[in-house]
């Protein structure tokens, strides 16, 4: 296959060794590696959000990883924005864009672009928020249908960002968020990616991830959470998604053992896995699997 005027995307569960298959392929075709991870986009939580080692690959040019300082916001229009510069710069240098990630959303956007939306008034985002908080998301949602039937099985239910997202769209624009989306026009030739997806077995993704949560602490995953903890981040900020944040907290407070706050951090990271995999299988089913025990590109 002729790659020279491909953009190669990598898409996986976590865990599933995105980051050393697109370490392999960049090596093997002269590649530059785009970061497509909504965590690994921020600087604090390097292990939290198990970035790769990207000073062990110093040959190897990394992208869009650890930039964004931990109060901003990092919505996926600019990472789509960042992406697409980085994209046409690294074919200047006649190298091959390689994405690899397990945000969903990026690749949706880059692939099929992303809807250009009105922004919504600070007051109503703030009435819809009061309104999530008094009847929580469970009853939420129910008046959410009421309001746009159209987003019924559009994304999982206990979803609250999209949630809080298609009813706002709805109450401000009187137009589904579904609608919206079917608006959309992608920026890129579809004909220009190579899509790769990491189809692993349940059993050894699960074994994987036990593994990297035991490195994760051996590392020093304790020390970024005290870090954290030190720098009184809002809550509603996106950085506090991250996985680990509340269960080592409640380690560190005493309320739980080590061991346990272990066991919760593979629960979540395994349903984390799950939920990616859900998505894959509804929006990625087109793309190339790999088996991780036999990557082709060595």
């Amino acid at each position: 296959m002729d790659l020279k005027s491909k953009i190669i995307l990598i898409a996986g569960p976590t865990g599933s060794g995105k980051s050393r298959l697109a370490v392999m392929m960049a090596k093997k075709f002269s590649g530059e590696i785009i970061n497509a991870d909504s965590m690994q986009v921020y600087k604090i939580f390097k292990i939290l959000t198990a970035r790769p080692n990207i000073k062990s690959e110093k040959k190897i040019k990394h992208h869009l990883y650890g930039f964004v300082n931990f109060n901003k916001k990092y919505s996926t229009g600019q990472w789509l924005k960042d992406t697409i510069k980085k994209i046409n710069q690294i074919k200047k240098r006649n190298k091959i864009p390689i994405l690899v990630g397990g945000t969903g959303l990026y690749f949706h956007s880059l692939i099929n672009g992303l809807v250009k939306i009105p922004n919504i008034p600070i007051k109503i985002r703030k009435k819809i928020r009061l309104l999530h908080k008094k009847f929580g998301q469970k009853i939420f949602y129910k008046k959410l249908l009421k309001l746009d039937p159209k987003i019924k099985n559009k994304f999982d239910k206990n979803d609250v960002q999209r949630s809080l997202r298609a009813f706002e769209i709805k109450k401000h624009t009187k137009i589904s968020m579904y609608d919206w989306l079917k608006k959309t026009k992608a920026i890129l030739n579809e004909n220009n990616f190579v899509k790769f997806y990491i189809n692993i077995n349940r059993k050894d993704l699960i074994k994987r991830i036990e593994k990297r949560t035991d490195q994760m602490i051996k590392d020093g995953a304790l020390k970024e959470v005290k870090k954290f903890n030190r720098l009184k981040i809002k809550s509603d900020y996106s950085i506090n998604k991250v996985i680990g944040i509340n269960e080592l907290n409640s380690y560190l407070k005493k309320e739980i053992s080590l061991e346990v706050a272990k066991e919760l951090i593979i629960i979540k990271t395994r349903q984390y896995a799950k939920r990616q995999s859900t998505w894959a299988r509804s929006k990625m089913n087109s793309w190339t699997k790999i088996d991780p025990l036999n990557f082709p590109f060595r």
